[in-house]
């Protein structure tokens, strides 16, 4: 019987050895507990803030599109519909399987409730792969300073980066975030 309090151990069993990985994941999945811990997020967000990248995984890795594997991992696992569509869909998922031939793929696992996936998209932007905070934009220049020209990532997010940074923008208004956040939590921007 799945439960939300299984997703940080399910990352951890199948992330913790993929260094920055892990790190920038453990640090999506604090954010979103500390949302949650003041009625602002889901239980379905957090537990796919922990999983939104589990397709990194080598062993799970069967198209080496992680959004895909991961959810098509957690679906096989039987994880609910919503924490499925949420990895899957990920930050500009549907962007980059277009530009890797996947979209059918794709498609065929549920659709995510926009507003919580805004929220997770925010969440991954705000967290540099190390895990550190950083904001949407200096994150989709980093994704893009990293990754070839020719990559599909890179032309994914180039393509999606307006609606990446949009996404974010509507997550942070609706849940009444500023601008600053998360870098001023520690300074108690979230108010219990």
């Amino acid at each position: 019987m799945w439960s939300a309090e299984v997703a940080p151990k399910l990352a951890s069993e199948y992330l913790s050895g993929l260094g920055r990985r892990w790190d920038h994941v453990q640090a999506v999945g604090r954010l979103a507990e500390e949302l949650a811990a003041v009625e602002m997020v889901s239980s379905d967000v957090v537990a796919a803030a922990w999983l939104h990248d589990l397709g990194y995984a080598e062993e799970l890795s069967t198209t080496g599109f992680h959004p895909l594997d991961g959810a098509t991992f957690l679906m096989n696992e039987r994880v609910p519909a919503e924490i499925v569509a949420l990895v899957a869909h990920h930050t500009g998922a549907d962007f980059e399987a277009d530009e890797r031939g996947l979209s059918e793929h794709l498609a065929e696992l549920p659709a995510p409730e926009p507003d919580e996936l805004d929220v997770l998209t925010l969440l991954d932007l705000v967290t540099a792969p190390d895990g550190t905070t950083t904001d949407p934009e200096t994150r989709v220049a980093e994704i893009l300073s990293r990754y070839p020209t020719f990559s599909p990532v890179h032309r994914a997010v180039t393509c999606s980066q307006d609606v990446l940074i949009a996404s974010a923008r509507r997550a942070r208004e609706r849940l009444g975030l500023p601008d600053e956040w998360p870098a001023g939590a520690a300074e108690g921007v979230l108010e219990p």
